[in-house]
C-alpha cells in the first residue's frame, strides 16, 4: 500500500484535497494519507473537516493529521506541498507595496510574486531535505505552492529533481471545454507550452478531433470559461487558447487600475473571508456536527469563489453558486493533476497532463535547465514532454522575457543577492524599470527578513 503526505493540509482547501485523494485511494492502492500543517489552528479546523470527509468516503483509508513534517513524510511514496508562508497578512503587504508604486499587486506574477517566492523557496527547500532523508527512495513531490514558476525553478536549481510543479489552470480550462461540448473530461486533451501562469494551448482534441480553431470562434468560450477575460480578436490573431493569468500580461494597465479602484485587494478579501469562516467554525463541534460545519464552509467559500478575479477584471464569475458535495464525482483540481501522475506511474498506462518540469530541449530557444509548463506523456518510467520546435514570435518573446526573470529570481533567492534581485524585476514586463525594481527589492527584502535571512 502507498503512503501520501500533504504538507499544508490545514488550509481552507483541504476538504477538496481530501475528497480527491480518498475517492481515488482504492484504485491507486493508497492506504495511508497524512495531512501536516505547522498552523495548529488550521489543523484543528480545516484538516479535521478533511478527516471527516475522508471517513465518509472511505473509512478504510488510514487518514491521519500531524503538526510534524518528519512524521508526515516518513516512508511516503508521494508528497504534495501547498503552503502559504507568511499567511494572508504577508500576501496583503506584497500586494500593497507593489500597488503603491503603480505596479501590479498579484501573488504569483511580477513584484508581489517575487516577494512571495522569497518566503516560499527557503521553507520548501527545508521540506525537500526532509523528503530526501525520510521518504521512500524515488518518492515524488508535487508542488502547488505559489509562485509555482519561480519556486519550481529554484527547487530544480537546488538539485531537487524529485519535485514537480503542478497547477490546475490548464486542466480547469479543458474541463470547462468538456462541459461546453457535453463530453467527459477524459475525452478532451490539449498541447500546452510556456511557463506557469503564462502558458498557451496550440491544440485541443475532443474525442480525437482537432477543435482549436472551432473553439476560438465559439462565443460560448468567452462566456462560460476563463477565456472570458480575453477579446476574441486577440485569440484569433494569436491562434492559441490562453492561460487565464495571461490577462495580467496582456491587459496590465486595466488590471492595476481596477485593483487600485477597488475597496480591497484580493489578499484582503481572502483574509476577511478566512477570518470570518475560521471564527464561525472555531465555535462548532466538527466531529458531531459536521453537516452544520459544512454549511458554514459552503457559505464562506462561496464568497471566495464569487470574488475570484472580479476586482482585477471587473467581470463576475461564470460559475454556478458554490456547493461542496462530498460524494459527487471529483472534478480533480490540482489534486487531480497529482493523482493522474500517480495513476500513470503505478499502472503503466500512459496519460497526458501538464507539468512544470525542466525544459531539456522541449521548447526550442530556452535553456535545458529552464523549468517550463508543458504537456507531457506520463509513463511508468516518468514524464516525456511534448516538443515545440517553432513557436510564433509574440508568445515566444513573452516566454523568453519572463523566463529570464524566473531564472534570475531563482538565483537571487538562492544567493540572497540584492543586485540580482533588482536585475530580475527590472526585466519583468510588469515592472520594466530599474529604479522601480531597486526600490521594490529594498522593501521586499525588509518585509521578508524573518524568512529569507540577510541579503548582500
Amino acid at each position: 500500500m502507498l503512503k501520501l503526505a500533504v504538507i499544508g493540509g490545514g488550509g481552507a482547501r483541504s476538504v477538496f484535497l481530501a475528497k480527491s485523494l480518498v475517492q481515488s485511494a482504492a484504485e491507486l492502492n493508497i492506504g495511508e494519507i497524512v495531512f501536516m500543517d505547522s498552523d495548529v489552528g488550521g489543523l484543528e479546523i480545516y484538516a479535521q473537516m478533511a478527516a471527516q470527509v475522508a471517513r465518509r468516503i472511505n473509512p478504510s483509508v488510514n487518514f491521519r493529521l500531524t503538526p510534524d513534517a518528519k512524521t508526515a513524510v516518513m516512508d511516503a511514496d508521494y508528497v504534495i506541498t501547498a503552503i502559504r508562508v507568511g499567511g494572508d497578512e504577508k500576501r496583503i503587504q506584497d500586494e500593497r507595496i507593489a500597488l503603491s508604486r503603480g505596479v501590479l499587486g498579484q501573488e504569483t506574477t511580477g513584484a508581489a510574486g517575487f516577494s512571495y517566492a522569497m518566503r516560499s523557496v527557503p521553507v520548501l527547500a527545508d521540506y525537500c531535505k526532509l523528503i530526501e532523508r525520510f521518504a521512500k527512495p524515488g518518492a515524488k513531490m508535487f508542488n502547488f505552492t505559489n509562485p509555482v514558476g519561480v519556486v519550481s525553478q529554484a527547487l530544480s536549481d537546488l538539485g531537487y529533481g524529485f519535485s514537480l510543479g503542478i497547477c490546475d489552470a490548464v486542466s480547469g480550462l479543458l474541463c470547462d471545454i468538456a462541459k461546453l461540448y457535453g463530453v467527459s473530461q477524459d475525452e478532451v486533451s490539449g498541447r500546452c507550452f510556456g511557463l506557469n501562469h503564462l502558458s498557451f494551448l496550440d491544440s485541443v482534441l475532443i474525442r480525437g478531433a482537432e477543435c482549436l480553431h472551432e473553439l476560438i470562434e465559439d462565443d460560448r468560450l468567452y462566456a462560460q470559461t476563463e477565456m472570458k477575460y480575453f477579446d476574441k480578436a486577440l485569440t484569433r490573431r494569436m491562434g492559441l487558447l490562453l492561460n487565464e493569468y495571461l490577462y495580467y500580461y496582456l491587459y496590465p494597465e486595466i488590471a492595476v487600475s481596477n485593483i487600485q479602484n477597488a475597496d480591497k485587494t484580493r489578499g484582503e478579501i481572502i483574509r476577511d473571508i478566512n477570518a470570518g469562516m475560521k471564527k464561525e467554525l472555531s465555535g462548532m463541534d466538527i466531529q458531531n456536527n459536521f453537516d452544520g460545519c459544512l454549511a458554514v464552509f459552503e457559505k464562506w467559500y462561496g464568497k471566495r469563489e464569487a470574488a475570484y478575479m472580479t476586482n482585477e477584471t471587473g467581470r463576475k464569475p461564470h460559475k454556478p453558486p458554490f456547493k461542496f458535495d462530498i460524494f459527487s464525482k471529483d472534478a480533480g483540481g490540482y489534486a487531480g493533476v497529482a493523482l493522474n501522475y500517480i495513476k500513470a506511474e503505478q499502472s503503466g498506462k500512459e496519460t497526458k497532463m501538464v507539468l512544470c518540469v525542466p525544459n531539456n530541449g522541449a521548447i526550442a530557444g530556452l535553456q535545458d535547465g529552464d523549468v517550463v509548463e508543458i504537456s507531457c506523456a506520463i509513463t511508468k518510467s516518468g514524464y516525456i514532454p511534448d516538443r515545440f520546435s517553432q513557436i510564433n514570435d509574440v508568445p515566444m518573446e513573452l516566454i523568453r522575457r519572463v523566463k529570464t526573470y524566473e531564472r534570475l529570481a531563482s538565483k537571487a533567492i538562492r544567493t540572497r543577492c540584492r543586485d540580482t534581485a533588482a536585475e530580475c524585476l527590472m526585466l519583468h514586463p510588469l515592472v520594466n524599470s530599474y529604479s522601480l525594481a531597486k526600490d521594490l527589492c529594498r522593501q521586499y527584502i525588509k518585509l521578508n527578513e524573518d524568512y529569507a535571512g540577510a541579503w548582500q
